[in-house]
Parts: C-alpha cells; structure tokens; sequence
C-alpha cells in the first residue's frame, strides 16, 4: 500500500483503472497539457530510449508506459514531486521501464553525453514572469509555471544536446512564445516538422502548443488540424474524449 502524505490523493491515470497516480492539489496535479504531449509526440513502440525532462510527478512517462517499451527516463528538480513521481512508478510497478532522476535539465548533457536519446519531450515553465507579484504564492507551483530556474533557451539548448541527430523533440508550450521557439530550435539544429495549436472552444484564442522537431532535419513542416478541448455547452469534443476515453496513450 502506498504512503501518501497529508495532502495527496490517488487519483487513476484518466480512465485507465489499472493504473494511478500520486497527485497533490497544493504541490502538483498534472493537467491537460501533459495528456497531449504524451499523446502528441511520436515514440518507438519496442526499442530506443526516451527522455522526459520536466517530468513533475511522472505523469508522461506513466502514460507512454502504457504504449511502448522502450526505456524512459524522467528529470525532474523539485525533490518534492520527484518524490511522488518515485513513489507512482513504484506503485504502478513500472521500475524496470522507468528510471527518475533528481536533477537540474541543464546537467543532463554531462550526464548522459550528447546524441543519447531517440525522443526527448518536455512541458517546460511557460512564463518569463520577472515580478515576484506575477508569481504563485506557491513555491511549487512558480517553479513549475514560471522561468525561475531554468529558461526557455535553457530548454531546448538541453533537448538539442540530449537527442540523436535524426531523433525527435516533442514540446508542449503556449502559442504566444511559439515565434521564439522556432527561433531556438532553428538556433540549436532541431528543427520543426509538426505544429499543432490547441483551443478551448471553436471562437477562442488558441491557449496550447504542441510542436515536434528533428535534431539536424531537413525543413518540412507541417501544421495539424486544430483540436477544440470543449464543445459549446461546455462538453468534451469527440476528438478530446478520444484522446482521454478512447484511446490508450
């Protein structure tokens, strides 16, 4: 049985009751972000080697658990929820695919060396937020969310060196810093072969990125459909209940 602190819950890995997963409403939950990266980005079924960074309480190495069997490593600095994402490998007994690291994204090159890995995802801090008053009250939380110990060129100076020329990036980010993404990608040999823009609703302003690059590819980008999170009256679309309820990912 596994512990849980005061303010963790167990929660299933979407709809799939085989699996849980440690979540704290006042530390970490993952959201919605997390569920279209690791649905989002392409990843070998039986061989090769995965990377994770920014893992957060391991939410997208449990979900590509569910689909290959290669092995997957997750990084993540925050020695609280590197602790729930220990504890959730465990729980779900997926040590032997999954190992978890405590450590900064930036020391992963000297770690493992550079062109290591065929996939490397992240769903990085969004925000370049410089006023503490912009910032969570929760320390957790900012780290998370904001750009306080690592920054977006930091994120992607990393997956640069961590990929396989050849292999691929997957990031999850918000629409408005995508110009500065492609900039950096451009800037560290990966370079974009798929966009996809995520909306809450059909009238709304895009709110999600996903975007996948090659490290030293050639240019041929191409930009999904968009994918609508809600229907008008407020209800799942079919292609978001497909991702959560009808496929495994």
């Amino acid at each position: 049985m596994v512990e849980l602190k005061e303010d963790e819950r167990l929660d299933y890995l979407l709809t799939d009751q085989s699996m849980q997963i440690i979540q704290s409403p006042s530390v970490f939950s993952f959201s919605i972000d997390a569920v279209l990266l690791a649905h989002f980005a392409r990843i070998p079924l039986k061989r090769g080697k995965i990377l994770d960074l920014c893992t957060g309480n391991g939410v997208v190495p449990l979900l590509f658990s569910k689909k290959t069997r290669a092995a997957i490593t997750g990084v993540e600095i925050q020695a609280r929820l590197y602790d729930m994402a220990q504890r959730s490998v465990a729980m779900n007994q997926k040590e032997e695919q999954i190992q978890l690291i405590h450590g900064d994204l930036k020391d992963m090159p000297a770690r493992f060396g550079n062109d290591k890995f065929d996939v490397v995802t992240v769903n990085p801090p969004y925000f370049q937020t410089e006023q503490k008053a912009h910032q969570n009250k929760n320390d957790y939380l900012t780290i998370a969310r904001h750009e306080i110990l690592c920054s977006l060129e930091d994120v992607v100076q990393a997956c640069s060196k961590l990929a396989k020329s050849g292999g691929k990036v997957a990031m999850v980010h918000r629409p408005n810093r995508l110009v500065e993404i492609l900039t950096l990608f451009k800037q560290y040999k990966l370079e974009p072969k798929r966009i996809q823009f995520v909306y809450p609703k059909e009238g709304k302003e895009a709110n999600i990125l996903l975007i996948e690059a090659i490290r030293d590819g050639n240019p041929d980008l191409h930009i999904h459909p968009p994918l609508y999170v809600f229907e008008q009256n407020g209800e799942y679309t079919k292609e978001l209940s497909k991702i959560i309820y009808g496929e495994k990912i």
